[in-house]
């Protein structure tokens, strides 16, 4: 019986023996697989480090004003008995654009000239009898004051009946007609809005800090999301003297070129300022840099002699950088790369440090700086 037990004992050990020995054997052979596959290259897309002049800009957001603009109104009562412009016409100044009824008025206003001319003809006639000693100084006195009494209405009225006469101040633009004919109007309601639109002004607040940087003539950019791809040139026309104690910002105004009338008063633009000397910065699409909190990194590609195939073989190299400024997709790298380094624009969440990697540019991040969003 101990006999058989042994045997039996030897047996299992020898199977048992078998199977880890088989599982050791498949183990070792995989890993000196896997170890001579090796990490399979990874596809990526690289750009040539590069430097650019980068002009430092002033940015700020305005809003557009007109050169001239008001919402014309009468000065007096009256109802509306002529219409003479459109809607949205361009006017010339002293252009006639609404007439009140002013028969009443011009009949009393024919009515004073003549009483102003009878009181003219009775000073005249006891000028006549003064100097021959006629008539006492005081009478040529009361006919004077008369005259200039008459004359005084006569010019009030006529004023009266000019402002029935509603005209255009300036040349410019007008607005949507807000009046019809037979409408009574009451001194003050609006009859149309007039705006000259060019040259046209944009206001805009900028950080005390920017004084130095700013005077009056200097050139300036403005764009609208009006119109994305096109860029209105001007001027500062205007610095305020006062900065606002609650912000400590300044107002400054600019003069716009608006010559096909494109910008509107109401409008916001964003203005560009030129300052200072053109900087020559690296730079590469802001894909490249990976923001990490230990630091800012990249991925250079590293030729790394021929593969099997004879192929050129290029790797991965991590390294820090020190980023600046950002302009549209781009951002300028201080250090940590050189005018000419290869540097991986995306893929690099897939990269460590000595990667083999495929270079594929069929398609690359976008690397314009002057980006702008767009609508899909």
């Amino acid at each position: 019986m101990t006999k058989r037990m042994i045997i039996m004992l030897i047996i299992v050990g020898l199977l048992f023996g078998g199977i880890f020995g088989f599982q050791a054997f498949k183990g070792s052979m995989i890993k000196k697989y896997m170890a001579s596959a090796g990490n399979p290259p990874q596809t990526v897309s690289s750009i040539k480090a590069t430097v650019e002049d980068w002009q430092p800009q002033i940015e700020a957001v305005g809003s557009l004003r007109a050169f001239r603009g008001a919402d014309l109104s009468s000065e007096v009562a009256g109802i509306v008995e002529e219409i003479k412009f459109e809607s949205g016409a361009e006017v010339k100044a002293d252009s006639v654009l609404v007439q009140l009824r002013a028969e009443d008025d011009i009949a009393k206003l024919e009515s004073l000239k003549a009483a102003a001319g009878l009181a003219g003809i009775t000073y005249k006639r006891d000028q006549a009898q003064f100097a021959a000693k006629a008539i006492a100084q005081a009478v040529v006195d009361t006919d004077a004051a008369n005259l200039k009494s008459a004359n005084a209405q006569v010019a009030q009225q006529a004023a009266l009946v000019a402002k029935k006469t509603i005209r255009a101040p300036f040349a410019g633009r007008l607005g949507i007609r807000a009046v019809d004919i037979g409408q009574y109007l009451q001194p003050g309601t609006k009859v149309v809005t007039l705006q000259s639109l060019d040259p046209i002004f944009v206001d805009f607040s900028l950080p005390q800090q920017s004084l130095s940087q700013i005077k009056v003539g200097q050139t300036l950019v403005a764009l609208s999301d009006a119109y994305p791809n096109e860029k209105f040139s001007g001027e500062i026309a205007a610095i305020n003297p006062v900065v606002d104690a609650a912000t400590r910002n300044v107002q400054v105004r600019a003069t716009l070129k608006n010559d096909q009338l494109k910008l509107l008063p109401g409008m916001f633009a964003t203005v560009d300022i030129a300052s200072g000397a053109a900087n020559h910065n690296i730079t590469l699409p802001q894909t490249a840099i990976t923001y990490n909190p230990y630091g800012n990194t990249v991925y250079l590609v590293n030729h790394d002699g021929k593969d099997d195939k004879g192929k050129d073989k290029f790797v991965a190299k991590q390294v820090f950088v020190n980023t600046g400024g950002t302009r549209g997709d781009q951002v300028t790298v201080l250090d940590g790369v050189k005018e000419g380094d290869e540097v991986v624009t995306s893929g690099q969440v897939k990269l460590r440090n000595g990667s083999t990697i495929l270079i594929n540019n069929s398609i690359t991040p976008s690397n314009n700086p002057n980006a702008q969003p767009k609508d899909n």
